[in-house]
């Protein structure tokens, strides 16, 4: 068992040559031993994947073998449609090399000529959703829900860290997997999929509630309980992964609409104390300019919103939710009492963000 636990560790660094290079030295030959080696991972999957200790063991040693953990033991079992991606999608593959992949892939050995397509299907979808994923980003849109192409993301996202919690069995085991990937994407792309992935778990949930109303019967409850249970656990982590640090929340917040993060501060009550303290030391840092008529900002730091981005978030929060609302106007309220409770213009920031929102 050592062997082949020392084998498996051998997986990542098997992928990381097949997207390097290297490969550029390539033959059929060099070609089919990596396929082999793929093959045989797959093998370990199939062989060991009914037997817990014995799988456990063998994710917990691909785990350590590897900076961010990004693959666990269902890698195994992917492992030929992995290796085939990262090589096709490697420019500098030799033509010889590269006829050789597209054989096999096209007819994998011991196959005969019935055999069933759906190994290639499954690559060609996987390549095509790297193609998605690997367009550029349009500027997010003001409506809460997400743009189809960032819900596909947050759904690949979401689908995988279900797979490492079955794998992992652990939060922290989650949360460092959760953290290798987001930390790989530029920030914009991260903040996207991250806010689309809690908007679709919130509206997982009320579907769910939906239909568990329409059911009857004790295994509906149950059922809607556990998935809440694992829904619940991925919005944690997302939203651990978020606030875990205030200048990621920071960047998060500026990055996207105030409808959008009102939407979100509606439904996670961690989201929306955080937010509306952010929201605060940004309003504290502005200044009343008598000669224009008017809040400026204080500085010219880029974090500090300025008069009229400051109102419209407020008022957005205004619009939410009657709970999201009355937390707000309890927070302004609480704000204009500590500035001195003032009840005319040009004294308080908060006196005025009260009247523009109508309170």
């Amino acid at each position: 068992m050592d062997v082949v636990q020392r084998q498996v560790e051998q997986l990542p660094a098997l992928l990381a040559v097949s997207r390097s290079a290297l490969v550029r030295d390539w033959d059929p030959l060099t070609l089919d031993r990596a396929l082999e080696w793929a093959r045989y991972f797959q093998h370990l999957y199939d062989r060991f994947r009914a037997r817990p200790q014995l799988r456990e063991a063998l994710g917990r040693r691909l785990r350590r073998s590897q900076p961010y953990h990004l693959l666990g033991f269902p890698a195994l079992g992917r492992c030929p449609q992995l290796l085939g991606l990262a090589l096709l999608e490697n420019r500098v593959l030799p033509p010889a090399a590269c006829c050789c992949l597209l054989r096999s892939l096209l007819h994998p050995p011991g196959a005969g000529t019935g055999s069933d397509p759906r190994g290639l299907e499954l690559l060609a979808r996987r390549k095509a959703a790297a193609c998605l994923l690997a367009l550029p980003h349009r500027p997010p849109r003001r409506a809460p829900g997400p743009e189809p192409q960032l819900q596909a993301e947050a759904q690949l996202l979401l689908s995988r860290l279900r797979e490492e919690g079955q794998e992992v069995g652990e939060a922290a085991g989650q949360l460092r997997w959760l953290w290798g990937i987001l930390e790989q994407l530029p920030q914009p792309c991260a903040f996207g999929v991250v806010a689309a992935a809690l908007a679709l778990l919130k509206q997982g949930r009320d579907a769910e509630q939906a239909g568990d109303r329409d059911r009857s019967g004790s295994s509906g409850q149950d059922g809607y309980q556990a998935s809440a249970a694992g829904d619940g656990c991925a919005a944690g982590l997302l939203l651990a992964w978020l606030l875990g640090s205030q200048e990621r929340f920071s960047a998060f917040c500026l990055c996207l609409p105030s409808s959008h993060l009102a939407f979100l501060a509606g439904h996670y009550s961690q989201l929306s104390r955080s937010y509306l303290d952010l929201l605060t030391s940004w309003g504290s840092h502005l200044l009343y300019d008598p000669l224009q008529g008017q809040w400026v900002k204080s500085g010219l730091d880029k974090a500090e919103l300025s008069w009229e981005e400051l109102r419209e978030r407020f008022s957005c929060l205004c619009q939410g939710s009657t709970l999201l609302k009355e937390q707000t106007q309890a927070a302004l309220e609480l704000l204009r009492t500590q500035d001195g409770d003032f009840k005319v213009r040009g004294l308080s920031v908060w006196t005025d963000l009260l009247m523009e929102v109508g309170y």
